[in-house]
């Protein structure tokens, strides 16, 4: 008998913490908000956004000042995949993989070719977060599952900062990501809660879920 596929979303929430996918579960509660559409939709438009003058980035949700956004979307031209960022072959492309479905906000034409998430959210210094970590390699092995083919690695953009990162099908990343498909088959009920932590504090279920943070103060030892 064959498993169930699990959407890529439900990845990234177990990934950031099983309980919370728990509660995005019980009350339906996947749909993102307007305003993560209105980001998203900023990939679409790096061309017309590197044009921009300073009043039209500022009607924008971008979240640099416009000099330094400007200046970001000018490094992504200089990529070899700039034409397919600004104009994807593929776009909202829903894709089925053995364990895993969902949707690829873009897919880059190319040898091989290239699936991107698109974040809403803020950059880490340096790569991405653990989440979207592990959502970019489920959407690669779902396009390779489809395309009978190598999917090396996917992109991840914060478009609101007009950064590109890429996220490569490594040994380390794919265990990641399998650890992670293991948690959410094998979890039944609701999951413990995790000790206090920074992500207890982010999460839009910290009052339903009744984990406890503790404040600054307690957390400096003041």
């Amino acid at each position: 008998m064959s498993r169930p596929s699990t959407p890529f979303s439900h990845l990234a929430r177990a990934a950031y913490c099983p309980r919370q996918l728990y509660y995005a579960e019980k009350y339906d509660d996947h749909a993102p908000p307007p305003e993560v559409e209105a980001v998203r939709e900023l990939a679409f438009r790096y061309d017309e956004l590197l044009r921009a003058d300073d009043d039209e980035l500022d009607a924008r949700p971008v979240v640099v000042p416009p000099d330094t956004y400007r200046e970001n979307l000018g490094r992504l031209t200089e990529r070899d995949d700039w034409a397919e960022l600004a104009a994807p072959t593929g776009r909202e492309v829903f894709l089925r993989g053995r364990d895993c479905h969902g949707v690829a906000h873009k897919v880059l034409g190319g040898d091989p070719p290239t699936p991107t998430l698109v974040s809403p959210g803020d950059p880490p210094e340096r790569g991405v977060w653990e989440p979207q970590r592990v959502r970019a390699v489920a959407v690669a092995k779902a396009l390779a599952w489809e395309r009978e083919r190598e999917i090396p690695r996917a992109l991840v953009e914060y478009p609101a900062h007009g950064v590109v990162r890429a996220v490569r099908v490594t040994t380390r990343n794919a265990g990641a990501y399998r650890r992670t498909l293991w948690t959410v088959r094998r979890t039944e009920g609701v999951p413990p809660r995790v000790r206090d932590s920074k992500k207890c504090a982010a999460c839009e279920y910290r009052t339903t879920c009744g984990t406890k943070t503790r404040s600054l103060k307690t957390l400096l030892g003041l």
